[in-house]
Protein backbone atom coordinates (compact mmCIF):
# COMPACT_ATOMS: atom_id res chain seq x y z
CA UNK A 1 0.00 0.00 0.00
CA UNK A 2 1.37 3.74 -0.91
CA UNK A 3 1.42 6.14 2.03
CA UNK A 4 -0.90 8.63 2.08
CA UNK A 5 -0.19 12.20 2.69
CA UNK A 6 -2.35 13.44 5.75
CA UNK A 7 -3.76 16.63 3.98
CA UNK A 8 -4.83 16.74 -0.05
CA UNK A 9 -4.70 19.41 -2.06
CA UNK A 10 -7.81 19.37 -3.66
CA UNK A 11 -9.90 17.84 -1.21
CA UNK A 12 -8.83 20.76 1.50
CA UNK A 13 -9.85 23.46 -2.06
CA UNK A 14 -13.14 21.56 -2.32
CA UNK A 15 -13.73 21.76 1.55
CA UNK A 16 -12.35 25.82 1.62
CA UNK A 17 -14.70 26.71 -1.23
CA UNK A 18 -17.93 24.59 -0.29
CA UNK A 19 -17.88 25.81 3.22
CA UNK A 20 -17.99 29.38 2.05
CA UNK A 21 -20.78 28.40 -0.39
CA UNK A 22 -22.70 27.29 2.60
CA UNK A 23 -21.97 29.83 4.61
CA UNK A 24 -23.14 32.28 1.95
CA UNK A 25 -26.62 30.34 1.37
CA UNK A 26 -27.42 31.15 5.01
CA UNK A 27 -26.33 34.38 5.27
CA UNK A 28 -29.01 35.18 2.40
CA UNK A 29 -31.29 32.87 3.37
CA UNK A 30 -32.14 34.39 7.56
CA UNK A 31 -33.15 37.17 9.04
CA UNK A 32 -33.52 40.79 7.62
CA UNK A 33 -29.67 41.29 6.53
CA UNK A 34 -30.92 38.71 3.85
CA UNK A 35 -33.50 40.49 2.79
CA UNK A 36 -31.42 43.89 2.10
CA UNK A 37 -29.23 41.06 -0.13
CA UNK A 38 -31.99 40.35 -2.07
CA UNK A 39 -33.14 44.20 -2.95
CA UNK A 40 -29.39 44.85 -3.86
CA UNK A 41 -28.85 41.78 -5.65
CA UNK A 42 -31.83 39.42 -5.47
CA UNK A 43 -30.09 37.37 -8.51
CA UNK A 44 -27.05 36.47 -6.88
CA UNK A 45 -29.52 35.76 -3.34
CA UNK A 46 -31.88 33.92 -5.37
CA UNK A 47 -28.97 31.50 -6.99
CA UNK A 48 -27.28 31.06 -3.61
CA UNK A 49 -30.74 29.96 -1.68
CA UNK A 50 -31.65 27.47 -4.62
CA UNK A 51 -28.02 25.90 -5.47
CA UNK A 52 -25.72 26.44 -2.41
CA UNK A 53 -27.22 24.09 -0.14
CA UNK A 54 -26.34 21.06 -2.72
CA UNK A 55 -22.76 21.52 -1.89
CA UNK A 56 -23.57 19.11 0.89
CA UNK A 57 -22.72 16.68 -2.04
CA UNK A 58 -18.98 17.60 -2.07
CA UNK A 59 -18.52 16.74 1.15
CA UNK A 60 -20.38 13.70 0.92
CA UNK A 61 -17.62 12.40 -1.58
CA UNK A 62 -15.22 13.75 0.50
CA UNK A 63 -16.40 12.13 3.66
CA UNK A 64 -16.47 8.19 2.13
CA UNK A 65 -13.20 9.11 0.13
CA UNK A 66 -11.14 9.75 4.06
CA UNK A 67 -13.53 6.88 5.69
CA UNK A 68 -12.33 4.26 2.95
CA UNK A 69 -8.71 5.89 3.53
CA UNK A 70 -8.60 5.28 7.26
CA UNK A 71 -10.71 2.30 7.79
CA UNK A 72 -10.02 0.04 4.49
CA UNK A 73 -7.11 1.75 3.00
CA UNK A 74 -5.95 -2.18 0.86
CA UNK A 75 -9.72 -2.60 0.18
CA UNK A 76 -10.70 -4.54 3.42
CA UNK A 77 -12.28 -3.75 6.47
CA UNK A 78 -11.12 -2.59 9.99
CA UNK A 79 -9.97 -6.02 12.28
CA UNK A 80 -11.02 -3.73 15.47
CA UNK A 81 -13.97 -4.01 16.83
CA UNK A 82 -16.16 -1.50 14.60
CA UNK A 83 -18.36 0.02 17.84
CA UNK A 84 -14.96 1.21 19.16
CA UNK A 85 -14.01 3.20 15.58
CA UNK A 86 -18.00 4.35 15.99
CA UNK A 87 -17.31 5.98 19.53
CA UNK A 88 -14.07 7.32 18.75
CA UNK A 89 -16.15 8.95 15.32
CA UNK A 90 -18.78 10.20 17.84
CA UNK A 91 -16.12 11.91 20.09
CA UNK A 92 -14.68 13.86 17.02
CA UNK A 93 -17.98 15.10 15.99
CA UNK A 94 -19.96 15.80 19.34
CA UNK A 95 -17.47 17.43 21.67
CA UNK A 96 -16.95 20.51 19.59
CA UNK A 97 -20.83 20.49 18.01
CA UNK A 98 -21.72 20.45 21.50
CA UNK A 99 -19.95 23.37 22.42
CA UNK A 100 -21.35 24.95 19.24
CA UNK A 101 -25.04 24.13 20.10
CA UNK A 102 -24.39 25.55 23.60
CA UNK A 103 -23.43 28.47 22.05
CA UNK A 104 -26.11 29.04 19.68
CA UNK A 105 -28.70 28.99 22.63
CA UNK A 106 -27.06 31.62 24.04
CA UNK A 107 -26.66 34.04 21.04
CA UNK A 108 -30.60 33.35 19.81
CA UNK A 109 -30.86 34.25 23.57
CA UNK A 110 -29.58 37.66 22.95
CA UNK A 111 -30.93 37.85 19.12
CA UNK A 112 -34.58 37.28 20.81
CA UNK A 113 -33.65 40.35 22.70
CA UNK A 114 -32.70 42.65 19.75
CA UNK A 115 -35.24 41.65 17.57
CA UNK A 116 -38.07 39.28 16.82
CA UNK A 117 -37.48 37.28 13.30
CA UNK A 118 -38.60 33.76 12.75
CA UNK A 119 -35.31 32.36 12.05
CA UNK A 120 -33.98 32.52 15.76
CA UNK A 121 -34.85 28.96 16.72
CA UNK A 122 -37.39 28.12 19.69
CA UNK A 123 -36.21 28.67 23.27
CA UNK A 124 -34.23 25.68 24.08
CA UNK A 125 -35.40 22.76 26.40
CA UNK A 126 -33.22 19.83 28.21
CA UNK A 127 -34.69 17.05 25.75
CA UNK A 128 -33.79 19.23 22.77
CA UNK A 129 -30.08 19.77 23.90
CA UNK A 130 -29.68 16.02 24.71
CA UNK A 131 -31.13 15.14 21.16
CA UNK A 132 -28.71 17.40 19.69
CA UNK A 133 -25.95 16.05 21.68
CA UNK A 134 -26.20 12.30 21.63
CA UNK A 135 -27.19 13.11 17.39
CA UNK A 136 -30.32 11.39 17.61
CA UNK A 137 -31.68 15.24 16.77
CA UNK A 138 -33.05 14.56 12.95
CA UNK A 139 -34.65 11.04 13.21
CA UNK A 140 -36.44 12.17 16.79
CA UNK A 141 -38.38 15.42 14.63
CA UNK A 142 -36.74 17.69 17.26
CA UNK A 143 -36.33 21.16 15.79
CA UNK A 144 -32.85 22.17 15.18
CA UNK A 145 -30.67 24.75 17.22
CA UNK A 146 -28.63 25.82 14.61
CA UNK A 147 -28.83 26.10 10.75
CA UNK A 148 -27.65 22.82 9.61
CA UNK A 149 -26.58 20.72 12.06
CA UNK A 150 -28.94 17.52 10.47
CA UNK A 151 -25.33 16.95 8.61
CA UNK A 152 -23.37 16.07 12.00
CA UNK A 153 -26.23 13.86 12.25
CA UNK A 154 -25.47 11.40 9.05
CA UNK A 155 -22.07 12.29 8.71
CA UNK A 156 -21.94 10.19 11.76
CA UNK A 157 -24.21 7.47 10.53
CA UNK A 158 -22.71 7.48 7.78
CA UNK A 159 -19.66 6.66 8.99
CA UNK A 160 -20.97 4.11 11.51
CA UNK A 161 -22.56 2.44 8.64
CA UNK A 162 -19.63 1.87 6.54
CA UNK A 163 -17.61 0.95 9.65
CA UNK A 164 -20.41 -1.96 10.59
CA UNK A 165 -20.26 -2.80 6.25
CA UNK A 166 -16.90 -3.13 5.92
CA UNK A 167 -16.49 -5.11 8.77
CA UNK A 168 -19.04 -7.74 8.38
CA UNK A 169 -17.86 -7.85 4.56
CA UNK A 170 -14.00 -8.42 5.55
CA UNK A 171 -15.02 -11.31 8.62
CA UNK A 172 -17.30 -13.15 6.00
CA UNK A 173 -16.17 -13.18 2.31
CA UNK A 174 -12.57 -11.04 2.27
CA UNK A 175 -11.23 -7.49 0.82
CA UNK A 176 -14.05 -8.38 -2.54
CA UNK A 177 -16.81 -8.58 0.27
CA UNK A 178 -16.18 -5.79 2.36
CA UNK A 179 -16.03 -3.40 -0.97
CA UNK A 180 -19.39 -5.55 -2.48
CA UNK A 181 -21.17 -4.14 1.03
CA UNK A 182 -20.58 -1.04 0.49
CA UNK A 183 -21.11 -0.25 -3.03
CA UNK A 184 -23.68 -2.43 -3.21
CA UNK A 185 -25.73 -0.35 -0.52
CA UNK A 186 -24.32 3.20 -2.62
CA UNK A 187 -26.23 1.73 -5.62
CA UNK A 188 -29.64 1.14 -3.67
CA UNK A 189 -29.02 4.30 -2.74
CA UNK A 190 -29.14 5.96 -5.99
CA UNK A 191 -32.02 3.68 -7.14
CA UNK A 192 -34.14 3.50 -4.21
CA UNK A 193 -33.69 5.38 -1.01
CA UNK A 194 -32.38 8.67 -2.46
CA UNK A 195 -35.71 8.96 -4.60
CA UNK A 196 -37.84 9.08 -1.09
CA UNK A 197 -37.39 12.02 0.80
CA UNK A 198 -39.29 11.05 3.51
CA UNK A 199 -35.92 9.07 4.73
CA UNK A 200 -33.34 12.10 4.47
CA UNK A 201 -32.61 11.61 8.11
CA UNK A 202 -31.06 8.50 7.55
CA UNK A 203 -27.55 7.21 6.25
CA UNK A 204 -29.38 5.48 3.64
CA UNK A 205 -30.70 8.61 1.48
CA UNK A 206 -27.37 10.03 1.08
CA UNK A 207 -24.91 6.84 1.15
CA UNK A 208 -25.40 6.64 -3.01
CA UNK A 209 -22.60 10.13 -2.82
CA UNK A 210 -20.96 8.29 0.11
CA UNK A 211 -20.12 5.46 -1.88
CA UNK A 212 -18.56 6.98 -5.06
CA UNK A 213 -16.34 9.11 -2.64
CA UNK A 214 -15.62 5.44 -1.34
CA UNK A 215 -14.93 3.91 -4.25
CA UNK A 216 -12.53 6.70 -5.99
CA UNK A 217 -9.86 6.02 -2.94
CA UNK A 218 -9.93 2.25 -3.98
CA UNK A 219 -9.95 2.66 -7.38
CA UNK A 220 -7.22 5.45 -7.13
CA UNK A 221 -4.61 3.92 -4.71
CA UNK A 222 -6.74 2.07 -2.16
CA UNK A 223 -6.43 -2.05 -3.38
CA UNK A 224 -2.41 -2.75 -2.59
CA UNK A 225 0.44 -2.31 -4.45
CA UNK A 226 -0.20 -5.15 -7.13
CA UNK A 227 -0.86 -3.83 -10.15
CA UNK A 228 -3.37 -6.46 -10.99
CA UNK A 229 -5.59 -5.24 -7.97
CA UNK A 230 -4.98 -1.88 -9.05
CA UNK A 231 -6.95 -2.18 -11.94
CA UNK A 232 -9.46 -4.17 -9.84
CA UNK A 233 -9.96 -1.15 -7.90
CA UNK A 234 -10.83 1.17 -10.89
CA UNK A 235 -13.60 -1.55 -12.04
CA UNK A 236 -15.10 -0.61 -9.09
CA UNK A 237 -15.34 2.92 -9.66
CA UNK A 238 -16.53 2.20 -13.29
CA UNK A 239 -19.09 0.22 -12.56
CA UNK A 240 -20.09 2.88 -9.45
CA UNK A 241 -19.93 5.68 -11.88
CA UNK A 242 -21.59 3.85 -14.76
CA UNK A 243 -24.57 2.91 -12.33
CA UNK A 244 -24.70 6.72 -10.83
CA UNK A 245 -25.01 7.56 -14.78
CA UNK A 246 -28.26 4.77 -15.25
CA UNK A 247 -29.49 6.41 -11.98
CA UNK A 248 -29.42 10.23 -13.49
CA UNK A 249 -31.02 8.82 -16.72
CA UNK A 250 -33.98 7.36 -14.69
CA UNK A 251 -34.27 10.50 -12.47
CA UNK A 252 -32.30 12.89 -12.53
CA UNK A 253 -31.09 14.68 -9.39
CA UNK A 254 -28.34 17.61 -9.69
CA UNK A 255 -26.84 16.91 -6.21
CA UNK A 256 -26.31 13.15 -8.01
CA UNK A 257 -24.53 14.51 -10.85
CA UNK A 258 -22.56 17.01 -8.33
CA UNK A 259 -21.58 14.23 -6.46
CA UNK A 260 -20.76 12.08 -9.44
CA UNK A 261 -18.37 15.03 -11.14
CA UNK A 262 -16.38 15.61 -7.64
CA UNK A 263 -15.54 12.08 -7.36
CA UNK A 264 -14.54 12.19 -11.04
CA UNK A 265 -12.55 14.80 -10.63
CA UNK A 266 -10.83 13.33 -7.29
CA UNK A 267 -10.30 10.41 -9.13
CA UNK A 268 -8.70 12.03 -11.77
CA UNK A 269 -6.95 14.19 -9.48
CA UNK A 270 -4.57 11.14 -8.08
CA UNK A 271 -2.93 10.44 -11.50
CA UNK A 272 -2.29 13.98 -11.79
CA UNK A 273 -0.19 16.69 -10.27
CA UNK A 274 -2.15 19.71 -11.35
CA UNK A 275 -4.18 20.03 -8.19
CA UNK A 276 -0.39 20.07 -6.43
CA UNK A 277 0.46 23.29 -8.69
CA UNK A 278 -2.76 25.06 -9.21
CA UNK A 279 -4.51 24.67 -5.65
CA UNK A 280 -1.50 24.79 -3.54
CA UNK A 281 -2.57 27.62 -1.55
CA UNK A 282 -2.34 28.53 2.22
CA UNK A 283 -5.52 30.60 1.90
CA UNK A 284 -7.51 27.37 0.32
CA UNK A 285 -5.77 24.54 3.13
CA UNK A 286 -6.42 26.82 5.86
CA UNK A 287 -10.23 27.70 4.58
CA UNK A 288 -10.31 23.86 4.43
CA UNK A 289 -8.59 23.29 7.26
CA UNK A 290 -11.00 25.34 9.74
CA UNK A 291 -14.22 24.22 7.28
CA UNK A 292 -15.83 22.15 10.28
CA UNK A 293 -15.28 24.88 13.04
CA UNK A 294 -16.55 28.13 10.35
CA UNK A 295 -19.65 25.44 10.12
CA UNK A 296 -20.31 25.07 13.28
CA UNK A 297 -20.04 28.56 14.41
CA UNK A 298 -21.26 30.76 11.78
CA UNK A 299 -24.92 30.88 12.63
CA UNK A 300 -24.73 31.80 16.16
CA UNK A 301 -22.23 34.78 14.50
CA UNK A 302 -24.96 35.26 11.64
CA UNK A 303 -27.69 35.63 14.55
CA UNK A 304 -26.26 38.10 16.27
CA UNK A 305 -25.27 39.99 13.06
CA UNK A 306 -28.84 40.56 12.27
CA UNK A 307 -29.72 41.78 15.95
CA UNK A 308 -27.18 44.74 15.72
CA UNK A 309 -28.84 45.55 12.44
CA UNK A 310 -32.21 45.37 13.68
CA UNK A 311 -30.85 47.15 17.17
CA UNK A 312 -28.92 49.71 15.17
CA UNK A 313 -32.32 51.07 13.67
CA UNK A 314 -30.75 51.22 10.59
CA UNK A 315 -33.07 49.86 7.07
CA UNK A 316 -31.54 50.77 3.93
CA UNK A 317 -30.26 47.71 1.40
CA UNK A 318 -26.92 49.13 1.54
CA UNK A 319 -26.06 48.87 5.14
CA UNK A 320 -27.31 45.45 4.83
CA UNK A 321 -25.07 44.16 2.38
CA UNK A 322 -22.23 45.49 4.39
CA UNK A 323 -23.22 43.92 7.77
CA UNK A 324 -23.42 41.24 5.66
CA UNK A 325 -20.20 40.74 4.27
CA UNK A 326 -18.72 41.73 7.82
CA UNK A 327 -20.96 38.80 9.15
CA UNK A 328 -18.96 36.31 6.46
CA UNK A 329 -15.66 37.69 7.44
CA UNK A 330 -16.55 37.40 11.24
CA UNK A 331 -18.12 33.57 10.44
CA UNK A 332 -14.43 32.73 9.07
CA UNK A 333 -12.60 34.78 12.63
CA UNK A 334 -14.92 33.40 14.76
CA UNK A 335 -14.40 29.43 12.82
CA UNK A 336 -10.33 29.97 13.11
CA UNK A 337 -10.82 30.81 16.91
CA UNK A 338 -13.14 27.96 17.66
CA UNK A 339 -10.67 25.49 15.39
CA UNK A 340 -7.88 26.68 17.67
CA UNK A 341 -9.17 26.40 21.18
CA UNK A 342 -12.12 24.03 20.93
CA UNK A 343 -11.80 21.49 17.35
CA UNK A 344 -8.27 21.46 17.84
CA UNK A 345 -7.68 19.74 21.23
CA UNK A 346 -11.04 17.78 21.47
CA UNK A 347 -9.83 15.86 18.51
CA UNK A 348 -7.08 14.67 21.17
CA UNK A 349 -9.84 13.46 23.20
CA UNK A 350 -9.97 9.26 23.22
CA UNK A 351 -12.64 7.00 24.78
CA UNK A 352 -10.57 4.54 27.31
CA UNK A 353 -9.78 1.45 25.27
CA UNK A 354 -8.14 -1.94 25.72
CA UNK A 355 -7.40 -2.02 21.92
CA UNK A 356 -4.05 -1.63 21.90
CA UNK A 357 -3.30 -1.26 18.00
CA UNK A 358 -3.30 2.36 16.95
CA UNK A 359 -6.79 2.70 14.85
CA UNK A 360 -6.38 5.47 11.81
CA UNK A 361 -8.79 8.20 12.22
CA UNK A 362 -10.78 10.70 9.75
CA UNK A 363 -10.55 13.97 9.48
CA UNK A 364 -13.36 16.35 10.64
CA UNK A 365 -15.38 16.16 7.66
CA UNK A 366 -17.58 19.96 7.52
CA UNK A 367 -21.16 19.32 7.62
CA UNK A 368 -23.57 21.32 5.01
CA UNK A 369 -27.27 22.60 5.02
CA UNK A 370 -30.01 20.73 3.58
CA UNK A 371 -32.83 23.63 4.29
Amino acid sequence: MNPQPSRMTLIDALKAVASQLIVLHHLVLYGPLAIGAGLTFPDLREWLSDYGRIAVQVFLVIGGFLAARSLAPAGRGPQDNPLTLIARRYLRLAVPFVIAISLAIICSAIADHLMDDEAIPARASIKQWLAHALLLHGILGVESLSAGVWYVAIDFQLYAVIAILLWLGHSAFGAIGARSLVLGLAAASLFWFNLDSSLDNWAIYFFGSYGLGAAVFWASNGSSDKAGERRSGGNWLGIVAALTVIALLIDFRLRIGLALGVALLLGYSQHSQWPERWLNARPLAFLGRISYSVFLIHFPVLLLANGLFVFSGSASPEAACLVLLTAWASSTLAGWMFYRWVEKPSAKLRWPTTVSRPVPRVPGNIPAPRD
